[in-house]
């Protein structure tokens, strides 16, 4: 393969049409690029923004050669793409992320497992095959689970379990509370009875948090963020940043994005969510090798946003430093709950200062779909939050 970056007019492929996909062609697009969407909807938001569109499930190898003989890079928008599809995709182009990042990250335990070995800090968990094998872990004081976290983990008062499927979970979904080994059966019951699952243990926390690192073939990183996000029945809400955030945790969340990156090998653009608990300690929740919902408010409050900075590295160029067009931007996430009386009234967002709407052209509202965003630019991240809030509430009539 051909290591220069790809020229302006070239055709760049993406695997998935969702809202990450649309804002990924709108970015690649204004950079000159065209795009080519594969993805299974008959009308995905994305394609109705791109140069064209493969309408096929991700695993018709038939129509994927055909994708990738019409493409000259790819990469993707979510991770539920099979690592098969894009391995034999990346036999003749280069997949950024590469498809491997990919294996490692769409499983939750292979993800745990890999940081874990490399130092990188999670939380605490462990694996389960079955309903008995589960239970073992998690009654008493004396399982090994319990104690591996009384010599692993901080002091902090235990408040239960997570029992999580391994794939195809987000948003909250794929995931159960359990507050102790008696819940397990029901746990169990509502996940469907998977062949496995990863248990993790509540932590207590202070704050969630994220960070998006862009890395280019050369290993140079350039990294946006913390964004400090707020989440509401396991849905982002709301995420706040501030341009020149410096604090201990601050660098501590981006020392570990760093270090992930690294022991990824990355090519591309990742998101890591982090934890932190209520001591101080920061940790890793999960990995999105991909654009992420905490870092929308980019395209608003930085010189290259993260979908700008996805195409450029895609198409093999190096990563691109940004500056911060605000001292302080907020975004808050619009779900279909919005919709429930009709089509929200537009309108009232009119002479708003510094507040951006963006909607996906999603044809159907149902509640908890997420439809749109507002990002809000200013002074402070409060005064962000509290001006997008106003927007927000002009909408609800609230």
């Amino acid at each position: 393969m051909n290591n220069a970056p790809l020229p302006f007019g070239s055709v760049l492929g993406v695997f998935g049409g969702g809202q990450l996909g649309l804002m990924f062609v709108e970015a690649a697009q204004a950079l000159g690029y065209r795009v080519h969407v594969f993805a299974p909807e008959q009308d995905p938001p994305a394609a109705r923004m791109a140069a064209h569109h493969t309408c096929a499930p991700y695993e018709d190898e038939q129509a994927v050669h055909k994708f990738a003989e019409a493409v000259d890079a790819v990469t993707y928008e979510f991770e539920n793409i099979p690592p098969e599809t894009l391995r034999m995709v990346a036999e003749h182009l280069p997949v950024r992320p590469h498809p491997d990042i990919l294996a490692v990250t769409r499983n939750r335990l292979r993800e745990k497992g890999f940081l874990k070995e490399r130092g990188i800090p999670v939380t605490p968990f462990a694996a389960a095959r079955s309903l008995d094998e589960a239970h073992s872990l998690l009654e008493g004081e004396a399982s090994a689970f319990a104690q591996a976290l009384r010599r692993d983990e901080p002091a902090e008062p235990r408040t239960g379990f997570i029992l999580k499927t391994t794939e195809l979970g987000y948003d909250g979904k794929g995931q159960v509370s359990v507050p102790n080994a008696g819940a397990l059966p029901a746990a169990w019951d509502a996940l469907g009875h998977p062949a496995e699952v990863i248990v993790e243990q509540r932590i207590v926390l202070a704050s969630e948090c994220s960070v998006l690192i862009a890395r280019d073939a050369a290993g140079q990183n350039v990294l946006y963020g913390p964004f400090h996000n707020e989440h509401r029945h396991h849905i982002l809400d709301i995420t706040t940043w501030t341009a020149d955030e410096d604090a201990e945790g601050a660098r501590r969340a981006r020392e570990i994005g760093l270090a992930v990156a690294e022991a990824l090998d990355l090519i591309g653009l990742i998101c890591v969510e982090l934890f932190v608990a209520r001591e101080g300690a920061v940790m890793v929740n999960e990995i999105a090798p991909r654009p992420h919902n905490s870092g929308h408010l980019t395209i608003e409050a930085c010189s290259v946003s993260q979908f700008a900075q996805q195409a450029l590295l895609a198409a093999g160029h190096g990563a691109r430093q940004w500056t911060a067009k605000a001292p302080a931007a907020a975004m808050a996430n619009l779900l279909g709950d919005l919709w429930v009386n009709g089509e929200p009234d537009w309108s009232t967002l009119d002479n708003l200062p510094d507040v951006t709407l963006h909607l996906y052209g999603k044809k159907e509202a149902r509640p908890g779909r997420k439809m749109g965003h507002l990002t809000a630019l200013a002074e402070t991240a409060d005064a962000a939050r509290e001006r997008m809030l106003t927007a927000r509430r002009r909408l609800t009539g609230d």
